[in-house]
């Protein structure tokens, strides 16, 4: 898959060194990934949560961090949508939140 917003999980494990490894591991795992559709991603992550408008929830670090990307399957491409703390994610809404620009 092509991860689009990278510098967004960049910035956050500045700001929460924790999350540098999981996520790194993520992207890696992402990247190297074909998914066709929810349940590929599913059966890789069962945690993952599948919205609305092809968005899905990560946990990230044992459910401390939230991710929210939106995937075009088509094209296989995932974009960034959300990272955050867990409280942060709460205050959000997953099926419509927008990463800041």
């Amino acid at each position: 898959m092509k991860i689009i917003a990278i510098k967004m999980l960049r910035q956050f494990w500045e700001q929460y060194p924790d999350a540098e490894q999981p996520l790194k591991a993520w992207f890696d795992e992402a990247k190297k990934a074909n998914w066709k559709n929810p349940a590929d991603i599913k059966a890789q992550y069962r945690s993952a949560r599948v919205l609305i408008n092809r968005r899905v929830v990560f946990n990230i670090k044992g459910n401390d961090y939230r991710l929210v990307m939106a995937i075009a399957y088509r094209f296989g491409a995932v974009y960034i949508k959300f990272i955050g703390t867990h409280q942060e994610y709460d205050d959000i809404d997953a099926e419509t939140v927008e990463m800041e620009i």
